[in-house]
């Protein structure tokens, strides 16, 4: 397997929490391409050091080191365009990069509200230093004064997500018929509260939870047969 992907682990091994991560690896498995996922964790930076950084995901591909969630992505359309299309038709790419941007700065802050202190608990006690120390520092407040995992910032949530909600009503993925990596852009901060929370993030009655199950069962579960709560 010359395919090797860093991805960011909690305590337990197979605790597989980062956003980022879970694009790479719905895409890798969109890709119908295997890879050994090896768990790394924040202070680990000795471990990547010869991708020249200090986060994951880092994917190795036999001599080539590439790093970055979205460039491993156009890596992998690029390098591997033999195999299903991550972006399907023209301009779609360009659509991705939009919904990346759009779920980064407005839907992954209100998730990271919700699920921070479920997180932290699902950390490596070597990284619970580093984590609180370098997000308390960038949050400008602690951990305990920022999460608010209540039923108002629930309720922020879903309405954040009326854009996804609307398009999920008249088609089953935001790719189409078929999902693309736009779906796994959207899914992945789904994901990552799955792994580490046992928050219930969406009513079942939502298009959005019934999207989410999909993706879930998809490539023969690969994303729910993953370390998580069942939620």
């Amino acid at each position: 397997m010359s395919l090797k992907l860093y991805d960011l682990a909690g305590a337990k091994d197979d605790c597989r929490f980062s956003p980022p991560c879970w694009q790479v690896k719905m895409a890798l498995k969109h890709k119908g391409l295997d890879a050994k996922e090896i768990p790394w964790r924040f202070t680990e930076k000795e471990a990547i050091a010869f991708s020249g950084q200090g986060k994951v995901p880092v994917l190795v591909d036999g001599d080539k080191t590439v790093i970055d969630s979205w460039e491993i992505v156009r890596y992998l359309e690029t390098n591997y365009a033999d195999h299903p299309s991550l972006f399907g038709e023209k301009n779609s790419e360009s659509n991705a990069l939009f919904i990346k941007f759009w779920c980064v700065q407005t839907i992954t802050p209100i998730i990271l509200r919700i699920i921070l202190l479920d997180l932290y608990q699902h950390l490596h006690e070597k990284d619970k230093v580093y984590f609180r120390e370098s997000r308390e520092k960038f949050l400008g407040m602690t951990l305990e004064e920022f999460a608010t995992p209540n039923d108002a910032t629930i309720t922020a949530l879903r309405t954040a997500l009326s854009p996804l909600r609307e398009v999920l009503k008249r088609q089953p993925y935001l790719g189409g018929d078929s999902h693309y990596f736009v779906d796994y852009i959207v899914f992945a901060p789904f994901q990552w509260a799955r792994v580490v929370s046992p928050i219930q993030l969406l009513a079942p009655d939502d298009p959005i939870y019934a999207w989410r199950d999909r993706l879930l069962d998809a490539f023969n579960g690969y994303a729910r047969n993953s370390f998580g709560y069942s939620v």
